[in-house]
């Protein structure tokens, strides 16, 4: 499979580290069709290739650099449609970098996109497991006129028949707590208030505690991140996961039980006088990759 692209927009990568036997495969997808706050998401993907080309190759926390495994960046999908057009698109999109066997991070872009990716990767492995960092459940089944708007998505991702394991919530609407309490066998979630008393261990220890063995997909919202450490973001909810747990989840997800199938980074709204939260997405994003990578390459 021919992936079109710069040679090097993820990391800043020399065209050696790029080639078409890489097993990462970085696709920007600068969609905003439904934010209902502060806009801007569609910039976040460019934010963060930009802030990635000055983030160290060597991963303390993995122990291991991406570029050992070879990561070509795709040109950026634009899409004008509606969201439940995109997925279609993505669906196609991601189901040919799934089969060339390639691990792909997706950078958004609103959490709609969400959806195409999951549903391709479900087809290639009905017993998926979906791990998602989110302040909010996105389980709402109709908001502000569709039924596939970002805070729709997960309610959509869970009619695909993969379990959802969300965790980090903070923003529930009183839908989605009666959608919870009537216990769907596929969902499981734990809240912000649940998980923040605890050491970053007992976090991590709680989060993996249900995840069954085989394959996973991360979908990760950046405002499921405290907004001390990423304010930019279109509702940077108080009281969110911090950097140590999240590095220490991704290093504990690199066993054999599990395998990752791909990940998303989402929902970034970069401000002009604020790169911090450009660099830390790129950090997490780069960590998030190598996690994958190494997964991918013990897999096979």
């Amino acid at each position: 499979m021919i992936f079109p692209a710069s040679a090097g927009a993820f990391l800043g990568l020399d065209a050696a580290d790029c080639g078409e036997d890489s097993l990462g495969v970085v696709l920007p997808i600068p969609y905003e069709a439904t934010t209902t706050y502060r806009q801007g998401t569609a910039a976040g993907p460019e934010a963060i290739l930009q802030a990635s080309q000055q983030v160290e190759f060597y991963d303390e926390w993995l122990e291991d650099e991406a570029r050992a495994y070879g990561v070509r960046t795709m040109n950026p999908l634009r899409f004008a449609g509606p969201p439940q057009e995109l997925a279609v698109e993505l669906k196609q999109a991601v189901g040919q970098i799934l089969d060339a066997e390639k691990f792909p991070l997706l950078l958004g872009g609103e959490h709609s996109l969400s959806l195409g990716p999951i549903q391709a990767a479900v087809e290639r492995h009905p017993d998926l497991v979906v791990l998602h960092l989110d302040a909010h459940p996105d389980l709402r089944d109709q908001y502000e006129g569709t039924a596939y708007g970002h805070g729709c998505v997960m309610r959509r991702v869970l009619e695909t028949g993969c379990q959802l394991y969300s965790f980090g919530l903070r923003a529930i609407s009183p839908e989605e707590r009666d959608f919870y309490a009537a216990k769907p066998e596929n969902l499981h979630w734990l809240t912000a208030r649940q998980l923040l008393p605890l050491s970053a261990e007992e976090k991590v220890a709680a989060i993996v505690r249900g995840l069954p063995a085989g394959p996973l997909w991360l979908s990760w919202d950046c405002d499921g991140l405290d907004p001390a450490l990423v304010p930019s973001t279109g509702t940077p909810e108080p009281g969110g996961m911090d950097w140590y747990t999240v590095s220490e989840l991704l290093r504990q997800l690199d066993g054999q039980k599990r395998w990752l199938v791909g990940a998303e980074l989402l929902e970034l709204m970069p401000q002009s006088q604020h790169h911090a939260s450009d660099f830390a997405c790129a950090r997490l994003a780069h960590r998030m990759l190598l996690a994958g990578l190494r997964s991918r390459r013990r897999k096979a």
